[in-house]
């Protein structure tokens, strides 16, 4: 059996971008969540106060921690997304300029 990529893979010129941009995102969501780890740890007590609809601070906030991480998910799809079309017109810009 031969063990391929199923499509080819070049050199991705929005790479550098999507690294940066990946970057940054892990640390905003490390922080986000440190936080709910520090609360936890210097004051537990805290997580049983009320905040929205009868729900407690610990549940707010796992809601948020998970639908901040979908939000970021889409984000970096989307802005990488974007990125690469930028690219991409750029690439057939050249081409069409070479001829």
């Amino acid at each position: 059996m031969l063990h391929e990529p199923a499509t080819p893979a070049g050199k991705d010129p929005a790479g550098p971008y999507k690294i940066r941009l990946g970057i940054w995102m892990f640390v905003f969501y490390s922080l986000f969540y440190a936080s709910f780890v520090a609360i936890n740890l210097l004051n537990p007590l805290a997580m049983a106060t009320i905040v929205f609809a009868g729900l407690n601070l610990a549940v707010v906030y796992g809601f948020a921690l998970i639908i901040v991480a979908l939000i970021e998910a889409l984000f970096y799809d989307w802005l990488c997304r974007r990125k690469e079309a930028h690219y991409e017109k750029l690439e057939k810009s050249s081409e069409s300029g070479e001829k």
